[in-house]
């Protein structure tokens, strides 16, 4: 519901653009699987999105720090068939329990923002991704287009705390996502954060007007 709040139901166009961006091979590299960790992932969506995506040839660990959403996340996995695909693992990403260099690719949609320390889990992204593995981060950002920002402003501050306590009975949790999303650095500081973490080849792509951005980068 929050994220279909802060984005107009705009969320799931823009995950599945950064699905199409990360194109996760139809064929597995030559002796192994081709690997995928999503971070903050607990009910599956980036991940089965990339499974289907590869022709179910790529494996998908889930990682989240909410054993719940992960419950979540294996039944929906079961129902659909592609649990074979997919493993969920509870814990931290600022303390990845995985060796280094595990990984071809590392996403999180929605989930960097609510980690405290965000340079500690790009840090711990770059050590578990293979020299030429690949990073996607699609967050919340910095609306870039004049009056649309006015306008989401007005919006995410004042209307969705409203829906939040009408829908959900409690309006605190969507007052602290709107407050979340306003603190998070914007595009150009969070580049330049991946950048320090060790990343290359840096940039990120503005979802309509940069209520969203996706951001990438390549261990090299």
């Amino acid at each position: 519901i929050m994220n279909d709040l802060m984005s107009a139901g705009m969320h799931r166009l823009w995950k599945d653009a950064m699905v199409a961006r990360l194109a996760p091979p139809r064929r597995s590299p030559v002796g192994r699987q081709w690997r995928s960790l999503d971070v903050a992932g607990g009910t599956g969506d980036i991940a089965m999105r990339i499974v289907e995506a590869s022709g179910r040839t790529a494996h998908v660990t889930v990682l989240d720090i909410n054993g719940s959403m992960l419950a979540v996340g294996a039944k929906r996995a079961e129902k659909r068939g592609l649990s074979p695909w997919l493993d969920f693992v509870e814990a931290n990403a600022e303390e990845l329990p995985f060796g280094d260099g595990e990984f071809d690719a590392y996403t999180i949609a929605f989930g960097i923002r609510n980690v405290p320390q965000i340079d500690k889990a790009l840090s711990e992204a770059f050590r578990v991704l293979r020299h030429g593995g690949r990073l996607l981060c699609l967050e919340f950002s910095e609306v870039d287009v004049p009056v649309l920002d006015r306008i989401y402003d007005q919006w995410s501050m004042h209307a969705i705390p409203r829906i939040g306590q009408a829908v959900a009975g409690d309006g605190e949790p969507y007052r602290y996502l709107v407050e979340s999303v306003r603190k998070f650095p914007n595009q150009q500081r969070f580049a330049a954060m991946i950048a320090e973490a060790g990343f290359s080849r840096v940039d990120f792509t503005n979802m309509t007007g940069g209520v969203a951005a996706l951001h990438s980068g390549w261990k090299l």
